[in-house]
């Protein structure tokens, strides 16, 4: 089965995939099999396999790997078993994110303009990265990585992202104002170095002290987790700028789809089923969904 294994791996990484969780586990459950002297999928095999992993996500995830498997390899050969994809009966969930107001995100702003110490770029730089988020619904890594070299006249060169994607993103010409403001003083000191936004000697942010910064920003900000327990964090800016896209987005059926599927290709989401949570994730966009549905079922006109 190692060879069948082999081969669908070299499949999907020719088509972009990394798969290097995949291929481990892909590899473990081969050598199980062959243990048990079988080179088909069993599907009780399968489940024996998967049950060994630590926690019931983690066990839902290994027998979801080989259904994948199973699902390529039977349209060569029926004799392979697909094992039922729920059997662990997990289902993931994702946190309700914390939805910034216009309000929020100028307080966040002010803040980070009154950072120290004194005569140095951090201010800026905290204030301009905030601003560049929230107008863009760029990840915080994807801006922490942005190169001199990145910003083009047509926007920002998003380049090797989460999911391996290079997109070019966009920007308002006020984001682009904002954006060539700050160069200018980043330029003054710091003439070395291509990395946009950096730390006080020059170098590149690091991930961990803009998380820290960010915290103390939502705090001076007034920000406090809300009774559902959302904590104001920098994705929030992201998750923000995607569920005012859609909020203006046409409430045309027809159109809507159109939109989820720029919306996707534009936040460099590898699925579309991640763009579609923002829809559940909102009250307001599910009180808007359900007043339109309303509407057709009784046989009125959609707004």
């Amino acid at each position: 089965m190692m060879a069948i294994v082999e081969t669908y791996l070299a499949t999907r990484r020719a088509g972009g995939f990394d798969l290097l969780n995949a291929g481990y586990l892909l590899g473990s459950f081969a050598c199980f099999a062959a243990k048990r002297n079988e080179t088909h999928i069993r599907a009780e095999t399968a489940i024996d396999w998967a049950a060994l992993g630590p926690s019931v996500a983690q066990r839902d995830a290994r027998l979801k790997t080989v259904c994948r498997f199973a699902r390529y390899i039977r349209a060569e050969d029926g004799r392979h078993e697909l094992p039922p994809a729920n059997y662990f009966g997990n289902r993931k969930k994702r946190p309700v994110p914390y939805i910034y107001s216009t309000t929020e995100i100028t307080r966040l702003i002010d803040a980070a303009l009154g950072l120290g110490p004194r005569g140095t770029l951090r201010a800026q730089t905290y204030a301009t990265l905030i601003a560049l988020l929230a107008s863009t619904g760029l990840r915080i890594s994807e801006a922490l990585h942005l190169r001199l070299a990145d910003i083009t006249v047509d926007g920002l060169l998003i380049r090797n992202t989460k999911f391996g994607k290079t997109r070019l993103v966009p920007l308002h010409e006020t984001a682009a104002a904002g954006l060539g403001r700050y160069l200018v003083h980043r330029h003054q000191a710091a003439p070395s170095g291509d990395h946009v936004f950096i730390g006080r000697r020059g170098q590149s942010l690091r991930y961990q002290s803009v998380q820290s910064t960010f915290k103390r920003l939502a705090w001076k900000a007034g920000l406090p987790a809300t009774r559902s327990g959302r904590h104001p964090r920098w994705h929030g800016l992201r998750h923000t700028f995607a569920v005012r896209a859609l909020q203006n987005s046409p409430a045309d059926r027809d159109r809507i789809g159109q939109h989820m599927v720029a919306l996707a290709t534009y936040m460099g989401h590898v699925n579309i089923y991640t763009t579609y949570w923002y829809l559940e994730a909102t009250p307001e966009l599910l009180r808007h969904i359900a007043d339109n549905g309303e509407t057709f079922v009784c046989g009125g006109e959609q707004s």
